[in-house]
């Protein structure tokens, strides 16, 4: 089961080893604002701000629009357009800053002139696969510039989630058990987080920051358990007996987590209440629904397998398979995880990450957040 394949398959199998560009869905430019930019002294700034413009889906570049960004990298830079002007002061004297410069500005754009929320300043962590069967974190910025390797242990990597913008919780094998580990992306350092007998991995935190949903095994099989951040003290949630449980994400609201569990020999998505731990089984079409995420909006993205194929769906957990809508076209997708605009979802496929676009049914050809030679999965937005 694909479930297993990505999830606990690559810890177990670590155990025994220790054994450029978007989604465009409408069309090419249909229903965007058409922008020009003329911004001088820095060709990494002009790229950056393309890229992110156009990732949002509301802007396409083009050589006159009726949206003009004009100025110059290290000086002042303006945007006018749609009775409004938005001002940047530049003080870029590298690359690298005027990226993160450009990325600012998009997000700006997209608020003042788009009424959505930009992401471009929201970064992705994901794993890297490597060739002789490690994988390392990463982080990387949506428009592709500026990745960083953060570890390179020669172990294993899984299922990285964002504690806040700043720190990151994931799975690492590094000669011993699964055990949570939490890095610092500023400060480039980590720390042992979580260490229990058996299976630990999972770590999603409340949106309060308090709680930490994670998956156990000290008790048998897989179980889903939360963490109280400040007393250390854990509460198990579910007993399922010859079942194992995986993947929780909290619900906007931290009073329920969407997790995925196989007791009925099918890996499907469930819906449980922290304070009751009252559960119900969310979907029941597919051979197996994986890799859920909650979106602010409260619908949740995940993968789901139909003739044979994982396809990306989003639905309302109030009326589960009801509401399910398929994204795009059927492949090899892995793992989204929602922008904060509600309308983006970053996810895997054939090696390599994109941005998609969940706001039409319609398929596109997706083009891929950056290109090189690599085996990236398990993407991670930060919001």
């Amino acid at each position: 089961m694909r479930f297993f394949t990505v999830g606990f398959a690559v810890l177990f199998a670590a155990l025994a080893a220790r054994g450029e560009t978007v989604v465009d869905v409408e069309g090419v430019g249909a229903g965007r604002m058409q922008v020009s930019i003329d911004v001088s002294g820095s060709p990494a700034f002009k790229s950056s701000l393309r890229r992110n413009l156009e990732l949002s889906g509301r802007f396409e570049v083009v050589a006159k629009g009726a949206i003009a960004v004009t100025g110059a990298v290290g000086g002042e830079i303006k945007v006018v357009g749609k009775g409004k002007v938005l001002a940047l002061s530049s003080s870029a004297a590298d690359d690298k800053a005027a990226r993160m410069e450009a990325r600012r500005l998009a997000d700006k754009m997209c608020e003042a002139l788009a009424d959505q929320k930009g992401f471009a300043m929201d970064r992705i962590a994901f794993v890297s696969r490597e060739a002789k069967g490690t994988s390392e974190l990463c982080v990387t910025y949506p428009d592709g510039y500026d990745i960083m390797r953060l570890t390179s242990d020669g172990g294993t990597v899984v299922g990285p989630r964002w504690k806040n913008r700043d720190s990151i919780f994931y799975t690492g094998i590094r000669g011993a058990g699964p055990q949570v580990f939490e890095y610092d992306v500023a400060g480039q350092k980590r720390k042992l987080k979580w260490s229990f007998r058996g299976l630990t991995t999972g770590a999603a935190v409340s949106p309060d920051g308090n709680r930490v949903a994670i998956i156990l095994s000290m008790h048998g099989n897989p179980e889903l358990y939360v963490i109280d951040m400040a007393a250390g003290s854990w509460r198990r949630l579910t007993t399922t007996q010859n079942a194992s449980e995986g993947q929780p994400c909290w619900s906007p609201d931290g009073r329920k987590i969407v997790y995925v569990s196989d007791e009925t020999r099918h890996p499907q998505l469930y819906v449980i209440d922290v304070a009751t731990k009252e559960k119900r089984r969310v979907t029941s079409i597919g051979s197996q629904n994986v890799d859920p995420d909650w979106g602010l909006d409260g619908r949740i993205a995940y993968i789901t397998k139909r003739g044979g194929q994982g396809q990306i769906a989003v639905l309302d957990p109030k009326t589960g398979d009801k509401s399910a809508q398929l994204v795009g076209a059927p492949g090899s997708w892995e793992h989204p995880s929602w922008a904060r605009d509600g309308r983006h979802v970053v996810a895997g496929r054939d090696k390599a990450l994109f941005v998609v676009d969940t706001a039409t049914d319609n398929p596109a050809e997706p083009k891929i957040v950056f290109r090189a030679q690599g085996n990236w999965i398990t993407p991670c937005w930060s919001k």
